[in-house]
């Protein structure tokens, strides 16, 4: 966890970075249990009990992302490369980089029924006119 001026940033283990702005006590709670209730159901997730489902769409053909086969494909294809640096098999991290020159790195969890919103975004954020996160 790095504290920031308006906020802090939240480093968790699937390599995703979140910040949450002037954080209380009970938002860290609604975190941590927010956390534990991710779930992925026919490649739509949802980020807490009741909220509507969310899809990654690949934007140029509409496509609705549901296996990581499709998105490696749409990521290949983007210039974005599978990112090993000595991980073993049993690393429980799918990465990809654009090169070993850049700096950006999309990180997800290696079972695609725990791709959530947040992995969503963070996909999202490196390639906006590519891809978007739509509420079904």
């Amino acid at each position: 966890m790095h504290v920031t001026m308006s906020g802090v940033l939240i480093f968790r283990k699937n390599g995703v970075v979140q910040f949450i702005s002037n954080p209380t006590k009970e938002s860290f709670q609604q975190e941590a249990e927010a956390e534990s209730t991710y779930f992925g159901v026919g490649g739509g997730t949802a980020t807490a009990p009741g909220a509507r489902p969310r899809v990654l769409v690949y934007v140029p053909s509409n496509q609705v992302i549901k296996s990581y086969a499709e998105l490696e494909q749409r990521l290949q294809e983007l210039g974005w490369t599978r990112y090993h640096n000595g991980q073993s098999r049993s690393s429980d991290l799918i990465q990809y980089h654009r090169s070993d020159a850049s700096a950006h790195l999309i990180s997800l969890p290696t079972n695609f029924n725990n791709f959530s919103s947040i992995h969503m975004y963070d996909i999202v954020v490196k390639n906006p006119s590519y891809f978007q996160v739509r509420v079904l």
